[in-house]
């Protein structure tokens, strides 16, 4: 994974770009695609195929997913997709952060398109020969996300790596079976985590006695404070330091420490809850963090089967 440092030298390099990837928001933000046309077509005639359009070529197709112009989405999200290929003939993915971002962002789109027009079996399809393809790099977890979100809920949790880890030695989820569980991946820069973390603590008061487990997994990021670049022993020092100082309440939780937690389970997005039901497997799977009523109300469903 490219390192902090590293993106932000590239993405302030980016600057000579004309900031193509904010002019190409704004425009598709307002839904204005003759503009994001104009706006596409002046850099590329400057500048040529550079993973800084694509980048913005993607931000298109995303905004027109979300406002369900599927065609428009589509297309945008194949034409970036296949200049990511030709891209990657002449380099790693990667090198940078934008290429990355860019495609698999176009994969998510395509896949999205198919599952909104109810063929989710192509759509599932499209992801797991993505994960062929680029299952060794950034996106895999990115990937992952999206075909979990097609079909995770009802199946078999994907096991735990349960060592590196902080705290109290995580016990494997076979061991949990009989006992609901909430899994909380999170990470130490994450706001959004620290805001539920409240929330996860409150649950879980309320819920132990009914024989709510909680696992807290998280992963290294090669960066600590303020993005400075740090090796694995002084990152996993400060993964300890930010967990005792926003989530005190929570201290005789397992952490387990992987990347291949992340990217089982497609936390691309942080905080990502995953609740398993006794028999272990999988009740809720959501990207992002949860209210309270709406976490609470998931847990009694749970409870109730």
């Amino acid at each position: 994974m490219l390192s902090r440092r590293l993106a932000v030298v590239t993405l302030l390099s980016s600057v000579c770009f004309a900031g193509i990837v904010e002019d190409v928001r704004i425009a598709a933000s307002q839904n204005d695609l003759s503009r994001v046309t104009a706006e596409l077509d002046s850099y590329k005639s400057q500048h040529g195929v550079t993973p800084e359009y694509l980048e913005a070529m993607s931000w298109v197709a995303r905004d027109s997913l979300f406002r369900k112009q599927l065609d428009t989405a589509e297309t945008y999200a194949r034409q970036a997709e296949s200049f990511a290929r030709q891209l990657l003939y002449k380099r790693p993915l990667d090198v940078e952060p934008r290429l990355p971002l860019a495609l698999g962002a176009a994969l998510e789109v395509q896949a999205n398109v198919l599952a909104a027009r109810g063929q989710q079996a192509q759509a599932a399809a499209l992801l797991r020969r993505a994960l062929a393809n680029y299952g060794k790099s950034s996106i895999h977890a990115r990937l992952q996300k999206n075909l979990n979100l097609l079909g995770l809920a009802g199946q078999p949790a994907p096991p735990l790596n349960v060592t590196p880890y902080l705290g109290v030695r995580p016990q494997a989820l076979a061991q949990l079976k009989g006992s609901p569980v909430l899994l909380f991946f999170w990470a130490h820069w994450c706001s959004d985590c620290k805001n539920e973390g409240p929330i996860i603590t409150r649950l879980r008061s309320e819920y132990a006695a009914k024989g709510l487990a909680l696992v807290a997994p998280t992963q290294l990021y090669g960066y600590a404070a303020g993005g400075i670049d740090v090796q694995p022993k002084e990152e996993t020092a400060y993964i300890g330091q930010i967990w005792q100082r926003y989530y005190s309440s929570l201290q005789d939780v397992a952490v387990p420490v992987s990347k291949a937690n992340f990217d089982n389970y497609g936390a691309s997005t942080t905080p990502t809850l995953v609740l398993l039901d006794r028999g272990g497997r999988v009740a809720l799977y959501h990207p992002g963090a949860m209210s309270y009523g709406d976490l609470q109300a998931a847990i009694e469903r749970t409870l109730a089967q």
